[in-house]
């Protein structure tokens, strides 16, 4: 079964302009510009994905409020590049826990209330209200 999310194509231009509040031609041209570049299938015409109907909103509301073209395709450009780090951070903080916990010896963890904090092992949390996360070696 396929997943879908935000970055699936799965919209044609008329729908995703009907999703966006905009005429098709308008999408044509935001693609040339380079502002909303959809994926194209193997026939060539365009798939657009929610992540692009949300970033055609976008548009429309910036440039409701008088901000440029160019002053747009930086925003859109900062906000996808927020989204990568966002993305990388996430892949990292997986990456870091799987470690943490195949690797022998991994650390104790006690949940309190001021977030999760590392424990020796042996230790015990101070408070008895405490949630305790531990493997057996």
């Amino acid at each position: 079964m396929e997943q879908f999310d935000e970055n699936t194509p799965m919209f044609a231009i008329a729908v995703a302009a009907e999703l966006a509040f905009m005429h098709p031609q308008t999408l044509r041209q935001y693609d040339r510009m380079g502002l909303v570049v959809p994926v194209r299938t193997g026939g060539q015409s365009r798939r657009y994905t929610m992540r692009n109907v949300a970033q055609l909103r976008e548009i429309a509301r910036l440039s409701g409020e008088g901000v440029s073209l160019e002053g747009i395709r930086r925003v859109l450009e900062l906000e996808n590049q927020n989204a990568d780090l966002q993305q990388r951070v996430r892949e990292l903080e997986s990456a870091l826990a799987s470690e943490l916990m195949n690797r022998p010896g991994a650390r104790v963890f006690a949940a309190g209330q001021t977030g999760v904090e590392s424990m020796a092992p042996g230790t015990r949390p101070t408070r008895k209200t405490q949630v305790v996360l531990w493997r057996a070696r």
